[in-house]
């Protein structure tokens, strides 16, 4: 599969300020094959353990801080020779705290020896303290649609897609078959397993089993919460979650979670899902100010799940909705869609989005880009109408531009850039070429 993580995993290896890397993301997301497969790029391989599945490995870590004791003891282990030319992986590395302090070591003794770590909770684990400063970081995120296309044999959509170098409409030729394409994303959504199976059996049966088996996964992770009784708050909201999502106003209530449910009972159960990689948060933001991090309201947020093929999966919405029209994109009040939006925007920017309400109007997404505010909305449909958009707009005259995301096709309509919803993973770079006019739109 192609994932566009490995050029940054490329720069990574390259840089001469490298230090002990640390691979962040949800379970299932693919991190233990990427950094397998980055390994086949070294000269001399691949050194990997798992310290869940090889438990034996964490003495070496308990015993001793000295890297280049560790390396000598790991390749008695494995029978290989490791040196800088060879690839340390480190999975499961949530598993051994002095491990995770052996980072430290790496970087001020060795920093020649590339180290890669990842682990399924790791998020939490980092939590509880690691080396700072002496590590750097990268996120994997679900598979996005265009990685989904690569997958699927439908490069030349892709690549038509990275092409597009101007704001113009995007020929029928394209559009129907890419609307189609992401219609099947909405189903599979970008689990690599789940986008495998659809991949190669174009078996969806197959695929909704996957999807099912990865929420029970990250069901079965609650227990591992040090607190016993907090797994089943974690439980009760990941579960309230589709109906959270489900409201006109998507902005969470506790009380959806359990009758009389208050935020100090069950935030420490919410920051788990978010340290786990599993949600998303985005707080409302009182006004499109920078930082636009300085005017959140850390009382009010959306959660989001972090794959919306998981989210239709526990939503019970039958894969058969792909043939009912444009019914996936506006299902659950056009949840599915706006947690697709956030997933795009997510992984295109490498930055969370916040949100902006006033009371009367909302705009879905608020994003700090290049020193300036961009406002988003994500629509479900073609048809649309932008109150929200044009209230926010009028609010702050000195928007240099905005985007909607939806069923419409490419254009760029005085300040609003029209992007459809297909092209999300694109924003970045048309945000870019719509930004070649900034001064007239200003």
């Amino acid at each position: 599969m192609k994932r566009f993580l490995m050029d940054k995993l490329i720069e990574w290896k390259n840089s001469k300020y490298r230090k002990p890397l640390i691979l962040k993301g949800a379970r299932q997301v693919g991190k233990t094959w990427l950094l397998k497969e980055f390994g086949k790029s070294f000269p001399g391989g691949i050194a990997y353990i798992s310290l869940d599945r090889s438990p034996e490995f964490k003495e070496f870590f308990i015993s001793s801080k000295s890297p280049e004791r560790i390396l000598s003891n790991l390749s008695f282990a494995l029978k290989i020779k490791i040196t800088p030319h060879t690839l340390l992986v480190i999975d499961e590395i949530q598993e051994c705290p002095e491990a995770l302090n052996s980072l430290k070591y790496f970087y001020e003794e060795m920093p020649q020896q590339p180290v890669a770590c990842a682990g399924s909770l790791l998020g939490i684990g980092l939590s509880k303290g690691f080396p700072v400063g002496k590590t750097d970081f990268l996120e994997l995120c679900p598979m996005t649609f265009t990685e989904f296309l690569y997958a699927c044999g439908d490069e030349n959509l892709a690549d038509y897609m990275s092409g597009v170098k101007a704001i113009e409409p995007v020929p029928q030729a394209f559009f129907a078959p890419l609307t189609e394409k992401l219609k099947m994303y909405f189903i599979t959504g970008g689990m690599p397993e789940a986008v495998l199976h659809w991949a190669e059996n174009r078996d969806i049966t197959l695929t909704e089993q996957t999807l099912q088996n990865i929420s029970m996964a990250y069901e079965s992770d609650f227990a591992k919460h040090p607190e016993t009784h907090a797994a089943a708050k974690i439980g009760l909201i990941w579960h309230s979650l589709p109906s959270q999502l489900a409201r006109e106003n998507k902005k969470f209530m506790f009380s959806l979670v359990k009758d009389g449910a208050r935020a100090r009972e069950y935030e420490d159960a919410l920051q788990w899902l978010l340290l786990a990689g599993i949600a998303k948060k985005t707080n409302r933001a009182s006004r499109p100010g920078l930082p636009v991090s300085a005017y959140e309201d850390m009382s009010a947020f959306k959660i989001y799940l972090s794959d919306t093929g998981l989210l239709r999966s526990i939503s019970r919405l039958a894969p058969q909705a792909i043939t009912e029209g444009s019914r996936l994109f506006t299902e659950f009040k056009g949840a599915l869609t706006e947690n697709y939006v956030m997933q795009s925007l997510n992984a295109a920017f490498n930055a969370k989005p916040s949100y902006w309400a006033d009371g009367r109007h909302e705009v879905d997404f608020l994003l700090q880009y290049e020193n300036d505010i961009i406002p988003i909305e994500a629509k479900s449909a073609e048809n649309i109408k932008a109150a929200s958009l044009k209230n926010f707009m009028e609010k702050y005259p000195n928007t240099p531009l905005a985007v909607r995301l939806s069923l419409r096709n490419l254009s760029l309509d005085g300040k609003i850039l029209n992007i459809p919803l297909f092209m999300a993973d694109n924003a970045k770079r048309l945000i870019k070429i719509a930004w070649g006019n900034k001064n007239s739109l200003c």
